[in-house]
């Protein structure tokens, strides 16, 4: 059954500052449909939500033609690029503003947590805007009462509990409102990238949360972040928006490689005979996982696999002393490693499989470059092929939230010495 259902939803702005020219644009509105008996006129103007390019309209849509549906205990994740329609489709969800087109199936109580301090009064006390919060759900005092010490708890906020909210910090906002939603036991829980604020020990502590939340209790969550290894740790559906529409929806795998690629195939590489310039040349370059085609994101417990294919042309010499070099690059093209295969014994076309250790490279995104040379004469074919992305499922550095920890894990054998 589904928890949450979109159809048709669209959702309709005027750009500018509020004018004279709004009165009349409503009362043409009003003629039209009340009296004339036909659809809104200014359904039929706007244009996408491209907000890097000046328009001819002073009508926008912020959504527009949203169809997609959320199972019940289902999490899922909504990506997409800064105005792209997120915050708006959780706003709309979340009943805080209303659709222009469509309508939004709704089965169960929501708890929404969009932005720093949203619900709560800020003259009021952590303890009472938990009541008045637990209260807007639909629960007794009683209810509340019995989860409030778990809340504050959580919340690592409890020497502040009884200080009006305005003296907390934003960090504490977050971490109450979080302590709040995900506690008071909602059907359904909708995070916006408010966690972002939040220090690396909570935004880890919430998304274990949220993971109770959907796998322990069967509720469904909707969660809108930037930061993709935690769309990765959490979600198991995505749905990618882009200038207010749908651009992709799948699974979590493949919709975050569809937004890390921007639509492009940085994740494979082919090169056919008639393009190479040379006689000896990389024809294809690809990942896989488990033997099947793969979309370049491996999580840091994963191993990486790489298959590689060469192709000769008809009549083109080969060096016996000729190597095929494959470099791990950073994207400025800082060199990681490098490993090279002997190329003499080639027939016309020659594949190799390749895995690289799970546990090596960090969380980043890399560059695969392929050289076919003799060393230190010349070069077949060099080619900068394809990227690669590992995501952090849990390592040590969560902590430190995403500082700058290298790009190998290379761990010392310590021995710790007495003292004299």
């Amino acid at each position: 059954m589904n928890a949450v259902e979109f159809e048709n939803v669209g959702k309709q702005y005027r750009l500018g500052l509020v004018s004279t020219g709004t009165i009349s644009h409503d009362l043409n509105r009003w003629w039209a449909m009340n009296v004339l008996h036909r659809e809104d006129p200014y359904l039929k103007v706007g244009e996408t939500n491209d907000r890097a390019h000046r328009g001819h309209s002073d009508y926008v849509w912020a959504l527009k033609n949203i169809n997609f549906s959320v199972a019940e205990g289902e999490v899922v994740g909504i990506i997409g690029k800064n105005g792209a329609g997120k915050s708006t489709l959780l706003k709309i969800l979340s009943r805080v503003t209303t659709p222009t087109t469509g309508e939004i199936r709704i089965r169960g109580r929501i708890a929404s947590l969009l932005e720093v301090g949203t619900g709560f009064h800020p003259e009021m006390t952590g303890r009472e805007n938990i009541y008045l919060n637990g209260a807007i759900m639909g629960m007794t005092k009683d209810e509340i009462t019995r989860k409030l010490d778990e809340i504050v708890d959580f919340s690592g906020c409890e020497r502040y509990i009884d200080t009006p909210v305005k003296r907390y910090s934003s960090g504490m906002r977050v971490r109450l409102g979080f302590a709040v939603a995900a506690h008071l036991e909602p059907e359904i829980l909708v995070v916006d990238e408010v966690l972002a604020v939040g220090d690396a020990e909570f935004q880890k502590k919430a998304i274990g949360k949220m993971q109770d939340i959907s796998q322990g209790g069967g509720r469904t969550v909707l969660f809108v972040s930037h930061n993709m290894d935690s769309m990765l740790n959490l979600c198991q559906k995505g749905v990618l928006l882009e200038n207010g529409m749908i651009k992709y929806e799948g699974d979590i795998m493949s919709t975050v490689a569809e937004y890390l690629n921007s639509g492009n195939s940085d994740f494979r590489f082919t090169q056919n005979e008639d393009h190479a310039k040379t006689g000896v040349y990389v024809s294809s370059v690809g990942f896989t996982n488990q033997g099947k085609p793969s979309e370049g994101i491996f999580s840091f417990a994963e191993d990486i696999s790489l298959r590689l294919k060469i192709r000769r042309k008809a009549g083109t010499s080969l060096d016996p002393k000729t190597v095929v070099s494959i470099i791990i690059m950073t994207l400025n093209r800082t060199r990681i490693c490098n490993a090279e295969i002997p190329l003499s014994d080639m027939d016309d076309e020659k594949t190799f499989s390749l895995r690289y250790r799970a546990g090596v490279l960090l969380p980043n995104k890399y560059l695969i470059h392929v050289a076919i040379h003799i060393p230190n004469i010349s070069y077949y074919d060099r080619q900068d092929t394809c990227t690669f992305t590992v995501y952090d499922n849990g390592t040590e550095f969560l902590k430190y939230n995403h500082a700058n920890n290298g790009f190998i894990m290379f761990n010392p054998q310590v021995t710790e010495e007495s003292s004299a």
